[in-house]
């Protein structure tokens, strides 16, 4: 029989194994993500207000992010066609990080067409703050980022996800971003999902093939030249950058 000495040691040694085990640094995996996106608080245009009501106004969607320790992929999950006429009130935007040369490319959905940009990894200036809470697990720091006079964002990232990578092509915090939110809760992610696996080599790419491919300087450009006088430019060009 074991002392009393020994079962406390046995206990003593089977949680120290599990707390190694739980706290153990990740590398490479596959998160997906669910978005909730809330149409009231996204659309302040009264035309779009219409078509939004009680049973509408809250869309949930899902995104992976496929991530080693150099490349992720951020897109969303294919859907099977639907007859959901809302789709289209939400954006669906795919992003590819190389952590090594620090560029990323982007492919942004517009009109239905995809957009490709390829430009640097992008730099914000976040504040960490002291502020923790747990997702899919995970402890993780919140920090802010402030954008602009009007817009800030809020991230939850975790140390124990060692890459520097995240939903919407965010990164440069120092671990993995498992919760990102715009101010007013209008947009949320949260990671549901956290697979320790290795990507494979289709799973961590974006290829725009044929496809023309922007600059962000050059695309903002564009977009302004071609519907920078239209009444409704201001809204898309809010939505269309509203994480680059």
């Amino acid at each position: 029989m074991i002392s009393t000495a020994g079962t406390k040691l046995l206990i003593l040694f089977t949680v120290l194994i599990c707390g190694s085990v739980s706290a153990q640094y990740i590398t490479s995996g596959k998160i997906t993500y669910e978005r909730r996106t809330n149409l009231e608080k996204r659309f302040t245009d009264q035309r779009m207000r219409r078509m939004i009501n009680d049973d509408n106004k809250i869309r949930n969607e899902a995104f992976t992010l496929y991530f080693n320790d150099s490349i992720s992929v951020f897109k969303p999950v294919p859907v099977e066609k639907t007859d959901d006429m809302m789709q289209w009130m939400t954006t669906k935007n795919s992003y590819m990080q190389n952590l090594n040369s620090k560029r990323q490319i982007s492919l942004l959905a517009l009109f239905g067409q995809d957009i490709y940009v390829n430009d640097s990894l992008p730099s914000r200036n976040w504040k960490i703050t002291d502020n923790k809470r747990t997702i899919a697990g995970y402890e993780c720091r919140k920090a802010i980022y402030q954008k602009n006079d009007s817009t800030r964002i809020y991230a939850w990232y975790s140390p124990f996800l060692v890459p520097s990578v995240g939903p919407e092509g965010f990164c440069g915090l120092p671990g993995t971003i498992l919760g990102l939110a715009t101010e007013d809760g209008g947009i949320i992610y949260f990671a549901k999902k956290i697979e320790i696996v290795k990507p494979t080599a289709e799973e961590m790419k974006i290829d725009a093939g044929k496809n023309k491919v922007f600059t962000l300087l050059e695309l903002r450009q564009k977009l302004e030249k071609d519907y920078g006088n239209t009444p409704w430019g201001k809204r898309m060009f809010d939505d269309l950058f509203r994480w680059l």
